[in-house]
């Protein structure tokens, strides 16, 4: 089983842990009891702050897979749209979970047909107490995330396939993927 964290990860909290005790120690010289709070509390939350960002940065540069032969088909009979293909792990450090992130999206805008009702729809800000923005509009866009792989190894390759909705009133449907690892 591959852990979220990789030794980077490790290595990076370490020092962070280092740091906030080296401050932590040199606050305790501090005399007025409330800077003393003050100097351990602002100590806590920037290094907490920085380990959150450091996750995510780390996160981008150690967890990195690519999609391969993506290809999707629709299934008339059960109105649904089948996203299969390939993803490989390109980096140099193993990834728990790869998530792929679908967007839908109805008729997007062009030029030759846009207007100002395209764009702007007036609204009540009480529309949601009559239920009216609800029962007139329908869905333009449709959005899910799949879990397509889990425990993938330095430059393992998995097959994926993913099915979801595909609503019978969509015409020129555009569709958008990004793949999300961690």
């Amino acid at each position: 089983m591959i852990s979220y964290f990789t030794i980077v990860h490790i290595i990076a909290l370490v020092i962070l842990f280092v740091i906030f005790i080296i401050l932590l120690i040199l606050s305790f010289k501090e005399t007025r009891r409330k800077v003393l709070f003050a100097m351990i509390f602002s100590n806590f939350l920037v290094i907490s702050t920085l380990a959150v960002f450091s996750m995510f940065v780390l996160d981008k540069y150690t967890k990195q897979a690519r999609l391969e032969d993506v290809s999707q088909s629709r299934v008339l009979i059960s109105e649904s749209l089948v996203i299969h293909g390939r993803v490989r792990n390109i980096g140099k450090f193993g990834i728990s979970k790869c998530f792929l992130h679908v967007k839908l999206v109805n008729n997007a805008i062009e030029s030759s047909n846009l207007n100002g009702s395209t764009l702007y729809k007036p609204s009540s800000g009480l529309d949601f107490l009559t239920n009216k923005a609800n029962n007139k509009e329908k869905k333009s866009t449709i959005e899910k995330d799949f879990l397509i792989a889990k425990n993938l190894k330095v430059k393992e390759l998995r097959y994926f396939s993913a099915s979801m909705r595909y609503p019978s009133y969509f015409k020129k449907p555009r569709l958008i993927y990004k793949l999300h690892c961690r």
